[in-house]
Order: C-alpha cells, then structure tokens, then sequence
C-alpha cells in the first residue's frame, strides 16, 4: 500500500511540477474564477438580505466553472506532448494513475478556492467562519475531482472534449452541487454545520466513496478506450 500510495503521490507531483513551471493551468482557472465573480458582482443588484441566500449558490458556481478548466487538462498535455502512452506503459497500476490525477485536481481546484473566497466575500460583503465552510469545500471539491478526472480521460481523444466534459460531468454533478450549497448556506447562515446540515454532509462523503470506488475500479478500462 505504501509503495502504491507513493506511486500515486509522484504522478501528482508531476503534474503540480509541471503546473509550477508553465502556470498555466492555475492561472487561467483563478483569472475565470476572478472574472466570473466581478460579472455576478455587476450584474446582480443583490440586496443586503438576499447575499446570505445567494452567496452559496454563486460561489459554487464560480468554483465548477473554473474547475472545468482545470480538469479538462488532466490528460490533455500527456496528449500533445506524446506522453499519455508513456504513462499508461509505467509499471504502475492504472488506478494509480487515476488517484494521482484526483490528487493533482483536488489541489489545483482547492488553491483556486482560496484565491477566489477573500474577493468573493469583499465584494459581497458575506463573511463564514473558515473552519466549518472548508467541510462541505473539501468534499464538494473532491467528488468533483473525482468524478471530472474520470471523464476528463475519456473526453481527452476527442476532437469536441472542451464542449464534452461539461456536458458529462454536470449531470451527475447534480446531487453533489445541492448539497454543497445547503451545507454552505448552513455555514453563511451561522448556523451549526453538524446539527442542521448532517445529511448534506452524509450525502457528499457517500458520493465521494461511491463514486471513487467505482472509479478505481473502472479506470483501467477508460484509459484503454
């Protein structure tokens, strides 16, 4: 188990390495971030009672978009560097590769997150305490790492993969937004995470272990096709 975890565990050093010396995939995922917050900024005439309610709801949606970015290219500079048969030739095992890929997503998506929180929350004027809004943060963000990194390999030989992994990630999304915004309003709201939002946060771990077991096991056949 140690020797597969830190196999894991270089694939995503590659992959934040390789981010370190280009800065491109961060920098165009905090600048959308950015942007998509000065736009919901300008263009909603949000009431001071109404930016509780809203706040969740906008800054989930500001953290998908610019994660769609990022997870779009997971596997895309293997591919046009040459090296994406390379990878799957390492004497390592496929679902190897996948965690380290979700290691790497998780990272990239939670470091945009916290560039985006401080201007998100200056320009709105909300505040939440850290601690308990980094809960449903974290796990929202790993199912969506989770589930993007799947089917950013599947989308990555195709010639529509910018309009396709969209399309297959944000339906079965779904549940996971829902309740990531419930259990984030809970926090905006100042309101005890653990009593009023127990099931959110159930139904987020219970996606993340789902779907991440199922992936681990299905990994080895998406990289094939």
């Amino acid at each position: 188990m140690r020797g597969y975890l830190r196999k894991a565990w270089l694939i995503a050093w590659k992959d934040l390495l390789s981010e370190w010396r280009s800065r491109e995939v961060f920098g165009v995922m905090a600048v959308f971030a950015l942007l998509t917050i000065l736009i919901f900024n300008f263009a909603l005439d949000v009431a001071p009672l109404n930016r509780l309610e809203l706040a969740p709801g906008l800054l989930w949606v500001t953290f998908i978009f610019a994660g769609l970015l990022g997870l779009n290219r997971s596997f895309v500079r293997e591919r046009d560097q040459g090296s994406l048969e390379g990878l799957m030739l390492a004497p390592v095992d496929r679902s190897a590769i996948y965690l380290g890929k979700v290691i790497g997503n998780t990272l990239f998506i939670l470091s945009v997150e916290a560039v985006t929180l401080p201007l998100f929350a200056a320009l709105f004027d909300v505040s939440a305490p850290v601690g308990p809004l980094a809960v449903p943060l974290l796990l929202g963000t790993v199912g969506f790492a989770v589930i993007g990194t799947v089917f950013a390999a599947i989308s990555v030989n195709t010639r529509l993969r910018d309009v396709l992994l969209p399309i297959l990630v944000l339906p079965i999304f779904v549940p996971v937004v829902i309740a990531a915004v419930k259990a984030s309003a809970t926090v905006f709201a100042r309101r005890s995470l653990l009593e009023e939002s127990r099931h959110w946060l159930g139904l987020l771990l219970t996606f993340d272990v789902l779907f991440f077991t199922l992936a681990l096991l299905l990994f080895d056949a998406v990289l094939e096709e």
